[in-house]
């Protein structure tokens, strides 16, 4: 009896160690834990807290931590981020409205000042200075749309929408243009129509901005295609030209809002890079893709990926 008295003893007596130990090291991992938390917030890091313990509940705990540090860590970098991209933003809007307001006043100047300034000089400043207030207009305009799209405050109503139609319609509207400059054009539209859901007026602004800044930035290669395919449940819609097209470097960047390069094709709006940006939102608004594949003077384009209906 007194033996077993001795053995419960020493069992109790263990188990009372084992225990302090326990919890003295679940203390200690504790405090590890909140003065690297303190270090990590204060310094501003990119830090995990790395303990090694067999202790479950600490193991889960750390987890949890962790994905709060990499939560917060990755809303830190998307908050710079917008802040760096507002700020080329305001640098490339202020820079766009100041060229064209510079030459307005210069001239305004000009007119009030020259007594002597004949009807025809007159006319030809007034008209420049026409020109160049629809351009500040003009950009004030697009600006504000972004704006509006990415606030989520746009009023699009979507329907079913006949997208043979709206191609059709829109590589019309450029048939004279393209004559003019001697394009070759590829259009293939099937007969059959191909149905999506979406706003008509976004899906003739995406297309508008796309053939424009082909025009544009693809006038060397002298020629514009336009292409409707369908497959499965999806629709495609592929605008291409030949000209300069777009660097590897930049081809990842170039929806992005307001990015603009040197000699860029995102430049459609006096170097503000906002066409194509408004094109990117109005195509995931009505839940789209948009990308670009381009081999410079042999091949850039642009494909919009929409879902089809079937019926």
């Amino acid at each position: 009896m007194t033996y077993l008295i001795l053995i419960l003893l020493a069992i109790s007596i263990f188990f009372n160690i084992y225990f302090l130990r326990s919890r003295s090291k679940k203390k200690n991992d504790i405090i590890y834990m909140e003065k690297k938390l303190q270090k990590i917030t204060s310094d501003k890091t990119d830090e995990k807290l790395m303990l090694y313990t067999s202790d479950k509940q600490i193991q889960s705990l750390l987890i949890q931590i962790n994905s709060l540090l990499e939560h917060n860590q990755k809303t830190v970098a998307d908050f710079h981020g917008v802040e760096r991209s507002m700020r080329k933003m305001l640098s490339n809007v202020s820079h766009d409205l100041k060229t064209p307001l510079t030459v307005i006043l210069g001239y305004i100047e000009i007119i009030l000042n020259d007594k002597t300034i004949s009807p025809v000089k007159m006319n030809s400043l007034l008209q420049t200075i026409n020109l160049k207030t629809v351009e500040v207009l003009d950009l004030i305009s697009r600006f504000f749309e972004l704006v509006k799209i990415e606030s989520e405050d746009s009023n699009y109503e979507n329907s079913k929408i006949d997208l043979n139609e709206v191609c059709r319609k829109v590589i019309l509207e450029y048939y004279e243009i393209l004559t003019t400059k001697e394009f070759e054009v590829s259009v293939q539209i099937p007969e059959e129509s191909t149905y999506v859901w979406g706003n008509i007026e976004a899906i003739e602004r995406i297309l508008n901005n796309l053939i424009s800044n082909s025009i544009n930035y693809g006038a060397e290669g002298k020629m514009i295609g336009l292409k409707l395919t369908s497959l499965d449940d999806c629709a495609y819609i592929e605008v291409s030209d030949k000209g300069k097209g777009i660097s590897e470097h930049d081809k990842d960047r170039v929806f992005e809002r307001l990015y603009t390069m040197e000699d860029s094709r995102n430049k459609l709006y006096q170097g503000s890079g906002i066409g194509l940006t408004i094109t990117k939102r109005l195509v995931e608004q009505m839940n789209g893709t948009i990308s670009v594949k381009s081999i410079p003077f042999q091949q850039t384009t642009f494909t919009i990926q929409l879902k089809r209906l079937s019926f």
